[in-house]
């Protein structure tokens, strides 16, 4: 009985933790991509699942992402200022860099549906919110499940072009994509958030040397 009451206590303790609102620390997430096309789906095989690891502190957030393949992303987002930078380095493009406004503008809205939904999931101990959205950008259709909380502070890449119908962090995003006949699946979830001290330089939007800025960077 004791331990039973233990387990019982512990759960409830990471569940009221996970409830609370949370602007600094970092979260994990796991990307999967697959397709029905045999052919790529075994060129997204060797990429395996991919990790982003995101910093977050009050309105600025750092998301890291390396795969030996694809190279090195980092996307830096301050909201409170409404801009973000993004570092790629890999061996298709070197080392370049990009400067958004994190503000979409009317052209960048156009082609997307979002949709708030009354149906929620609990995810990590997390009560999120779904949102069903529908893009067609650059010849590419895209269908997407999502479920977002707003218990987290952090700001993602995915999320920052669909504006003021979409709040809230992304637990899980599903998303189906279509483009010249092709069809590929891709999977984003969280799988673990902490509460920690991130230092300030972690979010220093200096650019680095070496890198040659670019107004379009592959896949954004």
């Amino acid at each position: 009985m004791k331990k039973l009451l233990l387990i019982v206590t512990l759960t409830l303790s990471v569940t009221l933790f996970a409830q609370k609102q949370i602007d600094e620390g970092v979260v994990i997430s796991k990307q999967t991509m697959s397709s029905e096309n045999e052919q790529m789906n075994a060129q997204l095989a060797m990429l395996g699942d991919m990790i982003t690891t995101t910093y977050f502190k009050n309105d600025k957030s750092r998301s890291e992402m390396s795969n030996p393949m694809t190279g090195t992303t980092v996307f830096i987002a301050d909201n409170a200022a409404k801009k973000s930078l993004t570092l790629m380095d890999n061996a298709m493009v070197g080392k370049k860099y990009m400067e958004n406004n994190l503000t979409p503008s009317e052209e960048d809205l156009k082609g997307i549906t979002i949709e708030k939904t009354d149906e929620t999931k609990t995810i990590l101990g997390y009560e999120c919110t779904k949102y069903n959205v529908t893009m067609n950008k650059d010849g590419a259709n895209v269908t997407m499940v999502i479920y977002a909380t707003d218990k987290l502070k952090a700001v993602t890449q995915q999320t920052t072009a669909f504006g003021k119908d979409f709040t809230g962090f992304p637990m899980l995003m599903d998303l189906a994509v279509e483009q010249q006949g092709v069809k590929m699946n891709l999977v984003i979830e969280v799988t673990e958030v902490k509460a920690e001290d991130i230092a300030d330089d972690k979010f220093d939007m200096t650019v680095p040397e070496g890198y040659s800025k670019s107004d379009k960077l592959p896949g954004m």
